[in-house]
């Protein structure tokens, strides 16, 4: 069986040091929309390194590090087919703001395997401590299509009941042409998001943005319109990859407060009839 649940349960953890600086803080904000208007006081927060804050899903590339749902794939037990590989949802744990540069060691692991019938699900866990102590947790879930059904738990539901009501506020980012060729800079370079030729072999009409430049996108807007731009507010944030999006479109991005520490949002692609791109998100802050 390409994938030994038990064998990669088992297997010991990676680690290793990461560090950052504020160049590849200020990278990520970019990548992610940030500096329009670009002397606006609340986007210099993001770019400017004397004035700089860290939003907290800069986590997810601290270190230039491989992306969880690639790491995960070489751990030991793990034999699949990059084709039938999709990142499924992404969440974080903030212990304590992240500081605009450091040294941190990172420890990953497979913390669990999930058997849904038709696919395998994987969470790749890493955490991350300087010499202070506990930074962040990341988990990725990465579903493998046709690698279930041998009878494993079938691990928690991840879908959340809608919001009730209409959104507190409503707010629409553009998508810049670029954004992926941007992002990517920061250390993803999957041909998917760049290559036309390689998308196409992948399904896609062209290169889609990566799915955490959405996810960082959708936490900076609820981070600036619902948090009052402090970034050391936010305690975790979760979601599950619902869609695609294409470079170039518009996110919808619709918040709900259903009570003083919680934040609901669905985001959706405005070009393509709403077609729903992030769900079950939630963040909580303080």
């Amino acid at each position: 069986m390409p994938i030994d649940a038990a064998k990669a349960l088992a297997a010991e953890p990676r680690t290793g040091e990461i560090s950052w600086n504020s160049k590849d803080v200020q990278l990520y904000h970019l990548g992610i929309g940030a500096g329009v208007p670009a002397t606006d006081p609340d986007e210099l927060r993001y770019t400017l390194e004397s004035r700089l804050h860290v939003l907290p899903s800069f986590a997810t590339v601290a270190g230039s590090g491989s992306p969880g749902v690639i790491s995960s794939l070489s751990m030991p037990g793990i034999e699949v087919d990059l084709a039938k590989v999709l990142h499924g949802g992404q969440s974080l744990t903030v212990h304590r703001p992240i500081p605009a540069g450091g040294t941190a060691t990172a420890t990953g692991r497979i913390a669990a395997v999930y058997d849904k019938g038709k696919a395998a699900v994987l969470v790749m866990r890493t955490d991350v401590a300087d010499a202070d102590g506990p930074l962040w947790t990341n988990d990725a879930q990465i579903f493998v299509r046709g690698e279930g059904g041998w009878g494993g738990d079938r691990g928690p539901s991840t879908r959340l009941e809608p919001p009730v009501g209409d959104p507190e506020r409503t707010v629409e980012r553009p998508v810049r042409e670029d954004q992926a060729l941007l992002y990517r800079l920061s250390g993803d370079w999957n041909p998917l998001h760049a290559d036309p030729e390689f998308a196409k072999v992948a399904g896609f009409e062209r290169p889609i943005l990566h799915g955490l430049c959405t996810y960082g996108i959708t936490l900076k807007a609820v981070v600036d319109t619902l948090l009052g731009g402090d970034v050391s507010r936010v305690r975790s944030y979760g979601t599950r990859f619902a869609g695609v999006v294409y470079p170039g479109e518009t996110l919808r991005i619709r918040m709900w407060r259903p009570d003083g520490g919680t934040v609901r949002v669905a985001v959706s692609a405005v070009q393509r009839d709403d077609a729903p791109v992030l769900a079950d998100t939630v963040v909580t802050h303080t």
